[in-house]
């Protein structure tokens, strides 16, 4: 079953009845995605133009809560967004309320106040996105958002929110603390470690001949390989030469971050690649009780390099 609203054309916020079931708070409601067995194709979905998605999906490219969403989520994501048009002196949400949609910013300018006395701590200029905090924690508005001019916004209800958001982000922990858990180096993590490790990684895709890192960049991050096959090649006088074929649980660019060095090597995708990505500050963050493992790796990586070029001069950080 798919929930669709539309009036002539325009998309309009569906209507929620806040007030026919006061008796019972939203925030009696409990979420638990691990038994949530909801059909995946009973969703709300709000039709949109091509420009309509496209200034959508330019709101929320940089929305860091939508960052471990892979296509298909962020697809599901855009569709049960719905364009909300305000003007100057809306209330978009105050402090206390029950907790209905979150919201991202497409443009106009918000201020967010606290307080009885209403303190100002913080204004939107026409990017960003608030309210997700009384949905992800079930508990009511912390602050007062209020329109200082016209302007637009997209909004998800609250069910959608966490469906997809707490749903996807269960299923992800899961999913990266498998892959962690096969990784020798991690080992010395400890459970609450391996997981908020699996909360910070980002999934990308490669396909067949895609260059991943290259050789003399500086290091943004480390990836671990979730399917797919990568060559590590290191560039010499006669060409690109082979030296590490990585599979399934393997793992590469960790090195270039331990030595703060450009990258020695550049990494490709032999075929369809998924990896689990982890940036530099996540990485420095989270990774502490592996650096001594990591930094033995690099003699390690030392000798492979003796046995293919005969020498160990000039060999640098092959990751």
């Amino acid at each position: 079953m798919v929930a669709v609203w539309s009036s002539g054309g325009r998309i309009t916020e569906p209507l929620v009845n806040r007030y026919a079931s006061r008796r019972k708070s939203v925030f009696a409601e409990t979420y638990d995605p691990e038994n949530d067995d909801e059909d995946e194709g009973a969703r709300a979905i709000f039709p949109k133009t091509d420009e309509q998605r496209a200034r959508l999906c330019d709101s929320v490219k940089n929305i860091l809560l939508f960052r471990s969403l892979d296509k298909e989520q962020m697809n599901e994501v855009l569709d049960a967004m719905f364009e909300k048009i305000v003007q100057a002196k809306d209330y978009i949400i105050k402090q206390g309320d029950d907790g209905d949609n979150f919201y991202v910013i497409e443009s106009g300018i918000y201020n967010a106040y606290v307080g009885e006395e209403q303190k100002h701590i913080h204004t939107y200029d026409n990017r960003g996105s608030f309210g997700e905090l009384a949905l992800l924690y079930n508990m009511p508005r912390a602050a007062t958002i209020q329109a200082e001019t016209d302007g637009k916004l997209w909004a998800m209800d609250r069910q959608t929110f966490r469906r997809i958001l707490l749903k996807s982000a269960f299923r992800k922990r899961k999913m990266y603390e498998a892959l962690l858990d096969a990784v020798p180096m991690l080992k010395t993590l400890q459970n609450y470690e391996r997981m908020n490790l699996a909360d910070a990684l980002i999934p990308q895709t490669y396909a067949k001949g895609d260059r991943i890192i290259k050789q003399g960049d500086a290091a943004d991050g480390m990836y671990f390989i979730e399917d797919g096959k990568v060559s590590i090649r290191i560039q010499q006088d006669a060409g690109e030469v082979e030296i590490s074929n990585l599979e399934k649980g393997g793992y590469f660019g960790e090195l270039a971050l331990v030595t703060h060095r450009p990258r020695a090597a550049s990494a490709y995708a032999v075929d369809n690649v998924k990896v689990a990505f982890l940036d530099v500050d996540a990485f420095e963050r989270l990774l502490g009780p592996c650096m001594n493992i990591m930094k033995r790796n690099i003699g390690d990586y030392e000798t492979q390099l003796v046995k293919i070029f005969g020498s160990k001069n000039n060999i640098t950080d092959i990751r």
